[in-house]
């Protein structure tokens, strides 16, 4: 059986008394790589393999620039974010469990990407 998974940004965070006290850049504001409510579809087949691409060109819906958006036809998803998604989009892919007797189904992880100013929280689904 071949598996798909589905990203989908729920939520984007801002701490600006963090930037402020941390970052070199103060008022570095939200990520400007992922607008809520993007989504995103991996495929790993004989035809297609996004993973080993890090989800360039996996983009199917936007509010903003598919351009500006990582995971779009420009750049892959940002180093943060795949970072900490990586594992549970493979996993998925594979047929596996992404996160058993923690989430109410199986198929499902919510998580974020680890910019401590700036976080993105996405859903991830493994598509049966």
């Amino acid at each position: 059986m071949k598996y798909k998974v589905k990203v989908t940004v729920l939520d984007k965070k801002l701490y600006p008394e963090l930037q402020q006290q941390y970052c070199a850049d103060p008022n570095a504001g939200a990520c400007p790589c992922y607008n809520v409510g993007d989504e995103f579809v991996f495929c790993r087949d004989d035809e297609r393999d996004d993973f080993w691409h890090m989800g360039l060109n996996t983009l199917t819906k936007t509010k903003g620039n598919p351009d500006t958006v990582a995971g779009g036809p420009a750049m892959p998803f940002c180093s943060e974010a795949w970072d900490a998604i990586a594992r549970y989009i493979y996993t998925g892919l594979q047929g596996g469990s992404i996160m058993r007797n923690w989430m109410k189904e199986e198929n499902t992880m919510i998580t974020c990407c680890s910019d401590g100013t700036r976080p993105v929280i996405f859903k991830i689904e493994r598509i049966d």
